[in-house]
């Protein structure tokens, strides 16, 4: 065990419920095991990977091709996509969704509450190497609640002098047993950029349905989306604050076939429903102002 870990055990261990691991790559996870739930969140991109409330399937979706490296996105999970959406706007060999993903985030504290609930928070600043690549001061804190729900809340400030404009997003992966089986409501009515067709614009009619590469951004939304999913006998609801942004994603099989860190057949068990600040719907922060950008995820009987 590394002094970094003894460290982190010794200060924010939670015992018999979180404590903290390295895997053979030197990547550190905080791992909890509650009455409630269990859940894994790597301190690289504050990466949620893993949550699984008692007597249930877990709710999110993780590749058994994905990478767990340093420097490396995970595929799965909840990556956290800041401050750009997608590509960079001007320059396209800066990362894809920015650079937070693959960032070390830091421990602020871990709590156990009265209810069950386990707490972790995590914080990021700016730093010289960050500033290389988006010249803004920010402070972004992670705070993630596990119980019979997962609560995710990214608070951004603008520590700096000067306005900034970010986009981002949570980009979940929702575990369920079949993609083509499942149904999505919760955007009947509102228009979305189709990006498998240019970014045509369309309007939604009834339950989304997953057929194929499905690559949609629904705009002026801040409803929750629910997945009824007949193969698991459950319904997902995913709630969000602070977005008024919904991407739904599923790569399809002949995209999922050029991915290294999507094993085969994998985007069958997934699907995308992302919490997301883009386009018009992007954040512009004077000094010390804030924004948070928030998804809940709980899961029901059908």
């Amino acid at each position: 065990m590394s002094t970094d870990i003894q460290t982190l055990n010794t200060t924010h261990a939670i015992p018999g419920i979180l404590s903290f691991h390295e895997n053979r790559y030197g990547l550190t996870a905080a791992h909890i095991s509650s009455p409630l739930a269990t859940g894994r969140v790597f301190l690289q991109g504050a990466h949620v990977s893993h949550f699984q409330p008692r007597d249930q399937e877990p709710l999110l979706w993780l590749s058994r091709a994905g990478f767990f490296l340093p420097g490396k996105a995970i595929r799965g999970g909840i990556p956290i996509c800041w401050p750009w959406f997608g590509d960079h706007p001007d320059d396209p060999d800066k990362p894809a969704h920015g650079f937070v993903r693959t960032a070390l985030w830091h421990v602020v504290y871990t709590q156990s509450l009265a209810d069950g609930t386990t707490r972790i928070c995590l914080e990021l600043h700016d730093t010289a190497e960050s500033r290389t690549i988006w010249s803004h001061a920010f402070h972004l804190q992670l705070t993630l609640s596990f119980a019979t729900s997962l609560n995710v809340e990214l608070q951004i400030t603008n520590t700096g002098n000067t306005p900034f404009t970010c986009s981002g997003a949570l980009h979940s992966y929702l575990q369920v047993a079949d993609c083509r089986t499942i149904t999505i409501d919760g955007v009947d009515g509102r228009h979305y950029l189709d990006k498998t067709e240019h970014f045509l614009e369309k309007t939604q009619n009834g339950a989304v349905i997953i057929s194929g590469e499905t690559d949609r951004i629904y705009l002026d939304t801040s409803a929750a989306c629910t997945i009824s999913d007949p193969g698991l006998k459950r319904s997902l609801k995913i709630r969000k604050k602070g977005s008024n942004t919904t991407v739904i994603w599923n790569p399809g099989s002949e995209k999922s076939a050029l991915m290294n860190d999507m094993d085969d057949n994998g985007y069958r068990t997934m699907v995308c429903v992302e919490s997301v600040n883009t386009g018009k719907d992007s954040i512009t922060l004077l000094p010390q102002e804030v924004h948070i950008l928030g998804t809940l995820l709980e899961a029901a009987a059908l």
